[in-house]
């Protein structure tokens, strides 16, 4: 049975609606900034922000596009947290949501921490660090290599794009929530790295040795670029090792959610770990 939302509320038709529009206007950034507040469009991805207790402001349903399990526990959770919950018509969700994958369920949220002081790592930690990544897709899609690998923490070092950037959150699939995640410029994330006692291996086109050859266990922080400038002269620093991903095209480098979801199943084999049970 497809979840429906409460049939005593009236149905939002116009996106002049001031909650509508106000949700809206977290599209742009200098808003969600201003707010501190971020849009997560489709019910799995409401369902996990919800396991990993994201804080709900309000949310929006569309009951014709709604139906699935993710919708049907996601509403109910949303109801029993006396979440604020608004139907609108699907001309209204169509201004909301993100994609084509419109599922009826839009939730307004508070952004989460990315504080690197708020961080508690494991003994033997895999870190994530991608800088100057500015696509959204390519933050999210790292992400999901992240949660699939059992990587412990994904840090954005002198991000282009906002973490919690919508197109992020959908690019991840909801496992923006399920790994944790933090930023920072580049030079403050190398002192929390060492503070940290963690090795850190840079990856760099044609630099150092092939990544099957490099020591991918033990307290590590793999570091990556964005594709068109790489890593800035921060990762050139004493102490950090360069390895490389060997190209044997025309092409000089994969995208960077590739290729760090080569490196971090490279380094979970080293590692001779089973992958950590994730909750759904």
């Amino acid at each position: 049975m497809t979840a429906m939302a409460s049939p005593t509320l009236p149905v939002l038709t116009s996106v002049s609606n001031p909650r509508v529009r106000a949700a809206i206007a977290l599209r742009e950034r200098r808003q969600r900034d201003l707010a501190g507040l971020t849009l997560i469009d489709g019910a799995r991805e409401v369902r996990r922000a919800l396991d990993a207790g994201v804080v709900v402001v309000e949310a929006f349903v569309c009951e014709p596009l709604l139906a699935g399990p993710d919708a049907r526990v996601a509403l109910d959770r949303l109801r029993e947290d006396a979440t604020s919950i608004r139907t609108v018509s699907e001309a209204v969700f169509a201004k909301l949501a993100f994609g084509e994958r419109a599922e009826g369920l839009l939730a307004v949220v508070r952004i989460p921490s990315t504080d690197l002081a708020d961080f508690a790592l494991p003994d033997d930690p895999l870190v994530v660090v991608i800088e100057g990544v500015e696509k959204p897709g390519n933050v999210g899609a790292v992400l999901r290599s992240a949660d699939g690998a059992g990587a412990d923490a994904v840090v954005a070092a002198s991000p282009r794009t906002d973490l919690f950037n919508p197109n992020a959150i959908r690019a991840s699939a909801g496992t923006m929530f399920t790994v944790p995640v933090g930023a920072a410029p580049s030079d403050e994330v190398l002192a929390w790295l060492r503070d940290g006692g963690l090795r850190i291996v840079a990856a760099r086109v044609g630099a150092g040795r092939p990544y099957t050859e490099a020591d991918l266990t033990g307290r590590l922080a793999i570091v990556l670029g964005a594709e068109a400038d790489g890593l800035t002269e921060v990762w050139t620093a004493d102490g950090i090792e360069a390895i490389n991903l060997p190209m044997h095209g025309v092409a000089d480098s994969l995208n960077v959610s590739i290729s760090a979801a080569i490196l971090l199943y490279e380094a979970r084999r080293q590692r001779g770990l089973p992958l950590p049970a994730r909750k759904e």
